[in-house]
């Protein structure tokens, strides 16, 4: 788990990555969200073009700082399998509407949950949302079970 202290080691990984490949990276030590390292570290990202992932998880409101780094938006969201899931993930839906609206070049957008088995739920709840509000066309994930194409929601 890397915190402030190793922020010398993550610049050097940034300097070696090739530069025509997109990286994204995570940082999850609590520190990294307190100013001014938080600062540091968003510049480092910008400096070095590397998007900086935002997590949404009940449990860490702290990672949810809605900083861009890059044109593109890494969201890595946790679901805690409870109804206010459903809420989180429609303001998700406000969100990248209006960094759509302000040009993003590009979004990506990972749920996950305790248990996985609902995921498909979850993702199928939200991309529905998205498709029906952007007027994308994100194929809504097939439950196992179902031959439709579609989950019963």
């Amino acid at each position: 788990d890397f915190n402030p202290k190793d922020i010398d080691s993550i610049e050097g990984f940034l300097k070696d990555f090739p530069k025509n490949a997109p990286l994204a990276v995570e940082v999850r030590n609590d520190e990294w969200f307190k100013e001014p390292v938080a600062t540091e570290i968003y510049n480092m990202l910008e400096a070095y073009n590397t998007t900086n992932i935002i997590v949404d998880t009940a449990g860490r409101r702290d990672m949810l700082h809605m900083r861009l780094t890059t044109p593109y938006a890494f969201v890595r969201y946790v679901g805690a399998n409870i109804t206010s899931d459903y809420t989180r993930l429609e303001e998700w839906v406000d969100k990248l509407e209006d960094w759509t609206e302000k040009g993003i070049k590009g979004i990506y957008f990972f749920i996950h949950q305790n248990i996985e088995k609902e995921s498909p739920l979850l993702a199928a709840h939200f991309i529905e949302k998205l498709n029906k509000r952007l007027g994308t066309s994100i194929k809504v994930p097939e439950r196992p079970d179902d031959k439709s194409g579609k989950l019963d929601l």
